[in-house]
C-alpha cells in the first residue's frame, strides 16, 4: 500500500486547517459587527444600540456614540433606518434581522406569527432614534424580550441593555 495518498490527504489538511480554526475562532459579536454593514446604513463603530425590556414590550434605540461630536450623516442613516424598520416590523417583516442574526433568532418566529398583537412605533432622539414596541399579549411580550436579549448578546460592545 502506498503511503503516498495518506501524505496527500495529510498535506491538505494541514494547510486547510490553520484557516478553518481561523475562521471559526470569530465570535458571533464579531460576525454581526462585521456583518452590519450590509443591514444598516450607518456605522457601528459611532452607533450603540440600547434595549430597555419594559412591562409592555421594550424599547430599541440606536444613537451616536459621541453626541458631542457633529455627525449628522450618521445621524441622518440612523433616523431613516430606524424609521423605515419600524414600518416594516409592524407588518411582521423581520428580514433585516434575520439576515444580520439568522432566521432562528429568538423571538422572530414568534414576532412575525403575531404582528397584529403589537405595535412598533418610531420616534426620534436629539442623538439618534429608537422604535417602542408595545403589546398586551404575554406571547408577544415574551418573544420580545427573548429578541432584545438575543440583540444583546449578539451586539456585544456595540449594544447596552438599560
Amino acid at each position: 500500500m502506498s503511503t503516498r495518498p495518506q501524505f496527500c490527504i495529510w498535506f491538505y489538511l494541514c494547510l486547510a486547517f490553520p484557516y478553518g480554526a481561523a475562521a471559526a475562532e470569530q465570535t458571533v459579536q464579531q460576525h454581526v459587527h462585521d456583518m452590519s454593514h450590509h443591514v444598516m446604513p450607518f456605522e457601528m463603530n459611532d452607533t450603540v444600540h440600547v434595549f430597555r425590556m419594559t412591562e409592555f414590550g421594550g424599547i430599541q434605540r440606536v444613537l451616536l456614540r459621541d453626541s458631542a461630536k457633529e455627525n449628522s450623516q450618521q445621524l441622518m442613516h440612523i433616523r431613516h433606518h430606524l424609521m423605515m424598520e419600524a414600518d416594516a416590523f409592524a407588518q411582521g417583516n423581520f428580514s433585516d434581522p434575520a439576515k444580520l442574526h439568522g432566521a432562528n433568532m429568538p423571538g422572530l418566529a414568534e414576532l412575525h406569527a403575531n404582528k397584529d398583537k403589537f405595535t412598533a412605533v418610531y420616534f426620534q432622539e436629539p442623538d439618534g432614534a429608537g422604535i417602542r414596541f408595545e403589546t398586551k399579549d404575554l406571547t408577544t411580550l415574551t418573544a420580545i424580550h427573548r429578541w432584545f436579549g438575543a440583540q444583546l448578546s449578539e451586539h456585544g460592545a456595540d449594544a447596552r441593555a438599560e
